[in-house]
């Protein structure tokens, strides 16, 4: 074999080289940390920040106990809204409960249903007529 076949041989095993990891790369499943609807939270970003600056302003970032049966939020007035828990290692895991306080404040959420572990809680509710969002990482029990 002369320099000039080894030449496009190497030449050969290098095109289907970049063939197949290019049917790899097209082929493999979706990367886990890009959100599909990024285009939309883009866009809504400004209302999210104000939310949370609301809750920096008004100093009214609940009060979150985690125990054993329950994740208990207390609220510093009445409020109704929507509290989301996400589990960063299963996104089918993340649940969204619908919340009004009780008459003390509070909101409980039975915590026997969630897996053991580190979860992201984010309550997005409204009081007074101010639109809050707060967010932190709990860990039951």
């Amino acid at each position: 074999m002369n320099w000039g076949t080894k030449i496009a041989a190497g030449m050969s095993i290098f095109m289907v080289f970049i063939v197949v990891m290019v049917f790899t790369m097209f082929n493999s499943k979706t990367d886990a940390l890009v959100d599909n609807d990024y285009y939309e939270k883009s866009i809504n970003y400004d209302k999210v920040y104000d939310k949370k600056e609301q809750v920096k302003l008004d100093s009214a970032a609940p009060v979150i106990a985690v125990n054993a049966e329950n994740i208990i939020l207390v609220f510093k007035a009445p409020s109704q809204g929507t509290i989301r828990l996400m589990r960063t290692s299963d996104k089918k895991l993340d649940k969204a409960i619908a919340f009004e306080t009780n008459s003390a404040k509070q909101v409980s959420i039975p915590a026997t249903s969630l897996q053991k572990g580190p979860w992201r809680l984010s309550a997005d509710w409204l009081s007074h007529e101010k639109s809050y969002l707060y967010e932190q990482e709990i860990t039951v029990k």
